[in-house]
Protein backbone atom coordinates (compact mmCIF):
# COMPACT_ATOMS: atom_id res chain seq x y z
CA UNK A 1 0.00 0.00 0.00
CA UNK A 2 1.23 3.16 -0.83
CA UNK A 3 2.23 5.80 1.43
CA UNK A 4 1.58 9.78 0.84
CA UNK A 5 4.56 11.11 2.84
CA UNK A 6 6.46 8.62 1.19
CA UNK A 7 5.60 9.05 -2.24
CA UNK A 8 6.07 12.42 -2.16
CA UNK A 9 9.29 12.06 -1.89
CA UNK A 10 9.73 9.16 -4.49
CA UNK A 11 7.84 11.88 -6.68
CA UNK A 12 11.17 14.65 -5.97
CA UNK A 13 13.29 12.19 -7.51
CA UNK A 14 14.76 10.51 -4.70
CA UNK A 15 15.13 6.53 -5.30
CA UNK A 16 14.46 5.04 -1.81
CA UNK A 17 16.44 1.92 -0.20
CA UNK A 18 16.13 0.39 2.48
CA UNK A 19 18.65 0.04 5.42
CA UNK A 20 17.68 -3.23 6.50
CA UNK A 21 17.45 -6.70 4.54
CA UNK A 22 14.38 -8.13 7.15
CA UNK A 23 12.03 -9.72 5.51
CA UNK A 24 8.88 -7.73 7.10
CA UNK A 25 10.51 -4.61 6.64
CA UNK A 26 11.54 -5.16 3.19
CA UNK A 27 7.92 -6.73 2.01
CA UNK A 28 6.91 -3.03 3.48
CA UNK A 29 9.25 -1.19 2.28
CA UNK A 30 8.56 -2.54 -1.03
CA UNK A 31 4.66 -1.22 -1.10
CA UNK A 32 5.55 1.96 -0.11
CA UNK A 33 8.43 2.06 -3.24
CA UNK A 34 11.60 1.15 -1.69
CA UNK A 35 13.89 0.47 -4.42
CA UNK A 36 16.76 -1.54 -2.93
CA UNK A 37 18.45 -2.07 0.29
CA UNK A 38 21.64 -2.88 1.89
CA UNK A 39 23.35 -4.88 4.64
CA UNK A 40 25.62 -4.56 7.44
CA UNK A 41 26.95 -6.94 10.34
CA UNK A 42 24.17 -5.13 12.69
CA UNK A 43 21.49 -6.47 10.42
CA UNK A 44 22.73 -9.32 10.39
CA UNK A 45 22.79 -9.87 13.83
CA UNK A 46 19.89 -8.82 15.25
CA UNK A 47 17.87 -10.97 12.46
CA UNK A 48 20.00 -14.52 13.60
CA UNK A 49 19.08 -13.19 16.69
CA UNK A 50 15.20 -13.59 16.32
CA UNK A 51 15.43 -17.30 15.99
CA UNK A 52 13.82 -17.25 12.51
CA UNK A 53 16.94 -18.32 10.78
CA UNK A 54 17.89 -21.34 13.23
CA UNK A 55 16.92 -24.47 11.45
CA UNK A 56 19.36 -22.81 8.74
CA UNK A 57 22.00 -22.17 11.45
CA UNK A 58 21.23 -25.57 12.62
CA UNK A 59 21.58 -27.06 8.60
CA UNK A 60 25.01 -25.59 8.53
CA UNK A 61 26.78 -26.45 11.48
CA UNK A 62 25.55 -29.73 10.34
CA UNK A 63 27.47 -29.58 7.51
CA UNK A 64 30.99 -29.23 9.74
CA UNK A 65 31.06 -25.39 9.11
CA UNK A 66 32.66 -23.28 11.88
CA UNK A 67 31.21 -20.13 13.04
CA UNK A 68 33.22 -17.90 10.61
CA UNK A 69 31.78 -19.85 7.65
CA UNK A 70 28.12 -20.09 9.35
CA UNK A 71 27.72 -16.26 9.46
CA UNK A 72 29.19 -15.99 5.72
CA UNK A 73 26.81 -18.90 4.83
CA UNK A 74 23.72 -16.90 6.87
CA UNK A 75 24.97 -13.44 5.31
CA UNK A 76 24.96 -14.75 2.01
CA UNK A 77 21.46 -16.67 2.33
CA UNK A 78 20.16 -13.34 3.69
CA UNK A 79 21.26 -10.98 1.54
CA UNK A 80 20.37 -13.06 -1.69
CA UNK A 81 16.61 -13.60 -0.34
CA UNK A 82 16.78 -9.75 -0.41
CA UNK A 83 17.84 -9.88 -3.82
CA UNK A 84 15.07 -11.80 -4.86
CA UNK A 85 12.60 -9.40 -3.42
CA UNK A 86 14.10 -6.20 -5.31
CA UNK A 87 14.80 -8.36 -8.64
CA UNK A 88 11.55 -7.47 -10.48
CA UNK A 89 13.10 -3.28 -10.10
CA UNK A 90 16.53 -4.66 -11.28
CA UNK A 91 14.76 -5.87 -14.09
CA UNK A 92 12.54 -2.92 -14.58
CA UNK A 93 14.87 -0.04 -14.28
CA UNK A 94 17.19 -2.61 -16.46
CA UNK A 95 19.95 -2.38 -13.85
CA UNK A 96 19.49 0.81 -12.57
CA UNK A 97 18.09 0.22 -9.39
CA UNK A 98 16.73 -3.10 -7.32
CA UNK A 99 19.94 -3.58 -5.58
CA UNK A 100 20.71 -5.07 -2.48
CA UNK A 101 24.30 -4.50 -1.02
CA UNK A 102 26.90 -7.01 0.47
CA UNK A 103 29.28 -5.58 3.24
CA UNK A 104 32.82 -7.73 2.72
CA UNK A 105 34.60 -8.59 5.83
CA UNK A 106 35.22 -5.82 8.10
CA UNK A 107 37.46 -7.63 10.04
CA UNK A 108 40.26 -7.15 7.12
CA UNK A 109 39.89 -3.53 8.69
CA UNK A 110 41.00 -4.95 12.62
CA UNK A 111 43.60 -2.73 14.23
CA UNK A 112 44.05 -5.39 16.64
CA UNK A 113 45.61 -7.80 13.51
CA UNK A 114 46.88 -5.18 11.49
CA UNK A 115 47.17 -6.90 8.02
CA UNK A 116 49.58 -5.33 5.84
CA UNK A 117 48.23 -3.22 3.06
CA UNK A 118 48.70 -5.49 0.47
CA UNK A 119 47.15 -8.16 2.00
CA UNK A 120 44.20 -6.20 2.86
CA UNK A 121 44.04 -5.00 -0.71
CA UNK A 122 44.07 -8.83 -2.15
CA UNK A 123 41.76 -9.99 0.23
CA UNK A 124 39.14 -7.01 -0.61
CA UNK A 125 39.46 -7.73 -4.61
CA UNK A 126 39.50 -11.58 -3.62
CA UNK A 127 36.43 -11.93 -1.62
CA UNK A 128 35.00 -8.71 -3.85
CA UNK A 129 34.69 -10.70 -6.82
CA UNK A 130 33.66 -14.56 -4.99
CA UNK A 131 30.68 -12.92 -3.07
CA UNK A 132 29.86 -10.83 -6.54
CA UNK A 133 29.76 -13.95 -8.63
CA UNK A 134 26.23 -15.46 -10.03
CA UNK A 135 24.65 -12.15 -8.37
CA UNK A 136 23.37 -9.85 -11.33
CA UNK A 137 21.80 -7.14 -8.35
CA UNK A 138 23.74 -7.54 -5.66
CA UNK A 139 26.34 -4.52 -5.14
CA UNK A 140 29.75 -5.05 -3.58
CA UNK A 141 30.39 -2.77 -0.63
CA UNK A 142 33.85 -1.36 0.14
CA UNK A 143 35.04 1.13 2.48
CA UNK A 144 37.08 4.10 1.75
CA UNK A 145 39.54 2.90 3.38
CA UNK A 146 43.55 2.86 2.14
CA UNK A 147 42.74 -0.87 1.46
CA UNK A 148 39.61 -0.69 -0.06
CA UNK A 149 40.53 2.15 -2.13
CA UNK A 150 43.34 0.79 -3.75
CA UNK A 151 41.18 -2.20 -4.46
CA UNK A 152 38.06 -0.45 -6.49
CA UNK A 153 40.17 -0.49 -10.10
CA UNK A 154 40.27 -3.96 -9.86
CA UNK A 155 37.23 -5.14 -8.84
CA UNK A 156 35.86 -2.53 -11.50
CA UNK A 157 37.32 -3.84 -13.97
CA UNK A 158 36.66 -7.65 -13.58
CA UNK A 159 32.67 -6.11 -13.08
CA UNK A 160 31.71 -6.28 -10.03
CA UNK A 161 29.45 -3.40 -8.82
CA UNK A 162 30.74 -1.53 -6.27
CA UNK A 163 29.03 -0.05 -3.13
CA UNK A 164 31.90 2.45 -1.63
CA UNK A 165 31.34 3.12 1.81
CA UNK A 166 32.47 5.05 4.78
CA UNK A 167 32.77 8.00 2.62
CA UNK A 168 33.04 11.42 4.66
CA UNK A 169 35.24 14.11 2.70
CA UNK A 170 35.48 15.02 -1.18
CA UNK A 171 38.73 13.80 -1.13
CA UNK A 172 37.83 10.39 -0.55
CA UNK A 173 34.84 10.68 -3.23
CA UNK A 174 37.47 12.27 -6.01
CA UNK A 175 39.63 9.25 -4.81
CA UNK A 176 36.78 6.51 -4.63
CA UNK A 177 35.15 7.74 -8.00
CA UNK A 178 38.06 7.88 -10.12
CA UNK A 179 39.53 4.26 -8.82
CA UNK A 180 36.08 2.88 -10.07
CA UNK A 181 36.12 4.88 -13.54
CA UNK A 182 39.89 3.70 -14.54
CA UNK A 183 38.49 0.06 -13.89
CA UNK A 184 35.34 0.40 -15.95
CA UNK A 185 37.18 1.89 -18.80
CA UNK A 186 39.03 -1.65 -18.42
CA UNK A 187 35.82 -3.13 -19.54
CA UNK A 188 34.96 -4.30 -22.89
CA UNK A 189 31.55 -2.52 -22.35
CA UNK A 190 29.87 -0.09 -20.29
CA UNK A 191 26.92 -1.13 -20.46
CA UNK A 192 26.39 -3.25 -17.16
CA UNK A 193 28.65 -0.76 -15.37
CA UNK A 194 27.11 0.90 -12.18
CA UNK A 195 28.40 2.16 -9.03
CA UNK A 196 27.26 3.98 -5.74
CA UNK A 197 29.13 6.37 -3.74
CA UNK A 198 27.86 6.23 0.42
CA UNK A 199 28.30 9.87 1.83
CA UNK A 200 27.61 9.46 5.50
CA UNK A 201 25.54 13.13 6.42
CA UNK A 202 24.73 12.49 10.64
CA UNK A 203 27.81 11.45 11.79
CA UNK A 204 29.73 14.39 10.43
CA UNK A 205 27.16 16.53 12.27
CA UNK A 206 27.86 14.83 15.45
CA UNK A 207 31.71 15.60 15.05
CA UNK A 208 30.45 19.10 14.65
CA UNK A 209 28.86 19.12 17.63
CA UNK A 210 31.68 18.06 19.15
CA UNK A 211 34.71 19.34 17.85
CA UNK A 212 32.98 22.92 16.65
CA UNK A 213 31.11 24.37 19.02
CA UNK A 214 31.86 27.63 17.87
CA UNK A 215 29.03 27.63 14.87
CA UNK A 216 26.16 29.92 15.67
CA UNK A 217 23.15 27.57 15.90
CA UNK A 218 22.36 28.57 12.77
CA UNK A 219 25.26 26.81 11.42
CA UNK A 220 25.39 23.84 13.97
CA UNK A 221 24.27 20.40 12.54
CA UNK A 222 24.35 21.77 8.95
CA UNK A 223 27.83 20.88 7.81
CA UNK A 224 26.69 16.96 7.17
CA UNK A 225 23.92 18.20 4.83
CA UNK A 226 26.37 20.78 3.07
CA UNK A 227 29.16 18.44 2.38
CA UNK A 228 26.78 15.90 1.23
CA UNK A 229 25.03 18.36 -1.39
CA UNK A 230 28.70 19.66 -2.97
CA UNK A 231 29.61 15.86 -3.18
CA UNK A 232 26.26 15.55 -5.26
CA UNK A 233 26.76 18.01 -7.02
CA UNK A 234 30.64 16.82 -8.19
CA UNK A 235 28.62 13.24 -8.93
CA UNK A 236 26.82 15.05 -11.08
CA UNK A 237 29.50 16.99 -13.51
CA UNK A 238 31.50 14.23 -13.36
CA UNK A 239 29.27 12.25 -14.64
CA UNK A 240 27.44 14.57 -17.00
CA UNK A 241 31.18 14.76 -18.70
CA UNK A 242 31.41 10.89 -18.80
CA UNK A 243 28.09 9.75 -19.71
CA UNK A 244 27.13 5.37 -18.69
CA UNK A 245 24.58 3.61 -20.01
CA UNK A 246 23.41 3.73 -16.19
CA UNK A 247 23.32 6.38 -13.31
CA UNK A 248 26.43 6.56 -11.19
CA UNK A 249 24.68 7.74 -8.17
CA UNK A 250 25.93 9.09 -4.84
CA UNK A 251 23.88 7.40 -1.74
CA UNK A 252 22.95 9.86 1.40
CA UNK A 253 23.77 7.42 4.08
CA UNK A 254 23.88 7.79 8.26
CA UNK A 255 20.36 9.64 7.40
CA UNK A 256 18.92 8.76 10.79
CA UNK A 257 18.74 12.50 13.08
CA UNK A 258 21.39 12.08 15.91
CA UNK A 259 19.72 15.33 17.84
CA UNK A 260 16.78 14.63 19.71
CA UNK A 261 15.74 18.10 18.82
CA UNK A 262 15.77 17.34 14.90
CA UNK A 263 12.86 16.11 13.14
CA UNK A 264 13.42 12.20 12.39
CA UNK A 265 13.51 12.99 8.64
CA UNK A 266 15.78 16.14 8.76
CA UNK A 267 18.48 14.78 5.90
CA UNK A 268 15.53 13.25 4.38
CA UNK A 269 13.99 16.56 3.26
CA UNK A 270 17.30 18.56 2.82
CA UNK A 271 18.92 15.84 0.54
CA UNK A 272 15.47 15.14 -1.24
CA UNK A 273 15.11 15.38 -5.46
CA UNK A 274 17.94 12.87 -6.71
CA UNK A 275 20.05 9.70 -6.21
CA UNK A 276 19.55 7.50 -3.48
CA UNK A 277 18.36 7.74 0.00
CA UNK A 278 18.99 4.73 2.33
CA UNK A 279 16.86 4.71 5.41
CA UNK A 280 17.14 3.08 8.32
CA UNK A 281 13.28 1.53 9.35
CA UNK A 282 12.74 3.81 11.74
CA UNK A 283 13.47 6.68 10.09
CA UNK A 284 11.45 5.54 6.47
CA UNK A 285 8.13 4.62 9.45
CA UNK A 286 8.78 8.43 10.08
CA UNK A 287 8.69 9.64 6.78
CA UNK A 288 5.36 6.84 6.29
CA UNK A 289 3.61 8.53 9.62
CA UNK A 290 4.78 12.31 9.38
CA UNK A 291 2.47 13.44 6.57
CA UNK A 292 4.99 15.82 5.46
CA UNK A 293 4.95 16.48 1.96
CA UNK A 294 8.54 16.91 0.27
CA UNK A 295 10.24 19.19 -2.28
CA UNK A 296 13.42 18.97 -4.04
CA UNK A 297 15.74 20.53 -1.72
CA UNK A 298 19.04 18.62 -2.79
CA UNK A 299 20.61 21.10 -4.89
CA UNK A 300 19.70 24.00 -2.58
CA UNK A 301 22.49 25.38 -0.67
CA UNK A 302 22.23 27.41 2.30
CA UNK A 303 23.48 31.16 2.44
CA UNK A 304 26.78 31.82 1.99
CA UNK A 305 27.76 33.56 5.02
CA UNK A 306 26.34 30.20 6.89
CA UNK A 307 28.86 28.15 4.19
CA UNK A 308 31.61 30.62 4.79
CA UNK A 309 31.20 30.27 8.79
CA UNK A 310 30.79 26.65 8.33
CA UNK A 311 33.95 25.95 6.20
CA UNK A 312 35.92 28.47 8.34
CA UNK A 313 35.07 26.41 11.43
CA UNK A 314 35.47 22.47 9.98
CA UNK A 315 39.19 20.94 9.97
CA UNK A 316 38.58 19.03 7.56
CA UNK A 317 41.66 16.40 7.57
CA UNK A 318 40.71 16.17 11.53
CA UNK A 319 37.30 15.39 10.34
CA UNK A 320 38.35 12.23 7.95
CA UNK A 321 40.83 11.14 10.53
CA UNK A 322 38.17 11.26 13.36
CA UNK A 323 35.30 9.56 11.75
CA UNK A 324 37.43 7.23 9.67
CA UNK A 325 39.24 6.00 13.17
CA UNK A 326 35.14 6.08 14.70
CA UNK A 327 34.06 4.29 11.15
CA UNK A 328 36.16 1.46 11.11
CA UNK A 329 35.65 1.15 15.29
CA UNK A 330 31.88 0.91 14.55
CA UNK A 331 32.40 -1.60 11.10
CA UNK A 332 34.67 -4.43 13.16
CA UNK A 333 33.01 -4.45 16.42
CA UNK A 334 29.58 -5.51 14.60
CA UNK A 335 31.50 -8.19 12.89
CA UNK A 336 33.03 -9.60 16.23
CA UNK A 337 29.65 -9.48 17.72
CA UNK A 338 27.91 -11.60 14.63
CA UNK A 339 30.33 -14.29 15.07
CA UNK A 340 29.77 -14.07 18.88
CA UNK A 341 26.05 -14.48 18.12
CA UNK A 342 26.85 -17.37 15.99
CA UNK A 343 28.98 -18.86 18.45
CA UNK A 344 25.59 -18.46 21.06
CA UNK A 345 23.19 -19.84 18.75
CA UNK A 346 26.25 -23.10 18.43
CA UNK A 347 26.10 -23.61 21.91
CA UNK A 348 21.79 -23.34 22.27
CA UNK A 349 21.16 -25.16 19.64
CA UNK A 350 23.28 -28.28 19.27
CA UNK A 351 23.07 -29.48 23.09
Amino acid sequence: MKNASIQSLIDTGTNLYLDSIDPTLVAQNLEWGAVGATSNPIIISGLIRTGRFDKSIVDYIGRGQDDSAVCWSMTNDLVSDAQKEFHPVWERTKGNAGWVSFELDPLLEDPAVNLPHAERVASYISLGKKWAAGHDNRMIKVPATPAGLDALEELAAAGVTLNVTLIFTMRQYDLARDAVWRGAQRRTSLDSFKSVFSIFVSRIDQYTADNCKQLSPEAQGQYGIVNAKRIWTANQKFWKEHVTPLQQEIIFASTGTKNAADAPWKYVSALAGSDIQTNPPDTNAAVAASNQSFMRQVDTMVSESIAKELDAAVNVPDLEKTLMEQGVAKFVAPQKQLLQTIQEKRASLTK
